[in-house]
């Protein structure tokens, strides 16, 4: 069963209260962050709490996630050796393909098969999507836009509806769904400004992406908002569920519902729609 991922909360490996209370807040994802929100000086006593932290978001119904240091960080074999108590590690500056597979043989080192969400945040990352989505044998569950690493390194800003990052973005969530990947878009920095949350969620969900990554526990109720199914599209899924059920309609592969015509592609949808809403109580 494919459930929904709305909502994706980094949370600094390295603040003992922000992990406490990341607990409680309802994401559908909890990714203890040991890179970007943890300083050099940091790092060692924020690893020494992967355990802990992962330990508290057991009960939290998130998928408990951590997010090691880069493939050339020199971090990183460390941190891969805690993330595999997790359920999953978000990878940053993901290049090419071969950043998965060391990945996944270092994770196979430590007895486990979690998977792995890789972000894209680089213009070489962007250059070879096509290849790290494809990737086989790495055990990859989606893409995650990390928009402002990429805006730095395109020399570019997120003003104007980010008109130019979507052109990257949208290739970001073309190279997850020809794969069958989740695709979550990027950090909001205005965590004091739900009104352009809102805009930015919007837009991703335009887009095509699932959900969004957060910085601030209180982004988490505005992205299941956005993000997570309403309730006239939770309606009208089980009116076509209904619809193809009715007997008068045994083997159509289209019908008319509503002065539309719907076929059975728009069943399966409204099928895992109404699977992946129940999943997560939307």
């Amino acid at each position: 069963m494919r459930r929904l991922i709305r909502s994706a909360l980094f949370v600094p490996a390295s603040k003992p209260r922000a992990i406490e209370k990341a607990a409680h807040v309802g994401a559908d994802l909890l990714i203890l962050d040991l890179e970007d929100a943890v300083g050099p000086d940091e790092k060692d006593e924020a690893r020494a709490r992967v355990a802990e932290a992962l330990d508290s978001w057991s009960a939290s119904g998130a998928i408990r996630a951590v997010r090691v240091n880069g493939p050339d960080a020199a971090w990183n074999a460390a941190d891969m050796r805690e993330a595999a108590r997790a359920d999953a590690i978000v990878l940053p500056k993901v290049n090419q393909v071969g950043d998965l597979h060391a990945a996944r043989s270092a994770l196979s080192a430590h007895g486990t098969s979690i998977p792995i969400w890789a972000m894209v945040e680089t213009p070489l990352g962007v250059m070879n999507l096509n290849g790290i989505a494809s990737a086989t044998g790495t055990g990859l569950a989606g893409l995650i836009a990390g928009t402002n690493d990429l805006a730095k390194d395109l020399r570019c800003t997120a003003e104007h509806g980010r008109l130019a990052l979507v052109p990257h973005l949208a290739a970001i969530v073309c190279a997850a769904r020809a794969r069958g990947l989740y695709a979550l878009d990027g950090v909001y920095n205005q965590f004091r400004d739900p009104k352009g949350f809102r805009a930015e969620a919007e837009q991703g969900r335009t887009l095509g992406f699932d959900g969004k990554t957060l910085i601030h526990p209180g982004q988490v109720d505005l992205a299941h908002l956005y993000f997570g199914p309403t309730s006239a599209e939770l309606e009208r899924a089980a009116r076509i569920v209904a619809a193809f059920a009715d007997p008068e309609n045994a083997g159509k592969g289209v019908i008319s519902l509503d002065g539309d015509m719907v076929e059975r592609l728009h069943l399966d949808a409204a099928r895992a729609l109404l699977s992946a809403a129940g999943d997560n109580d939307a």
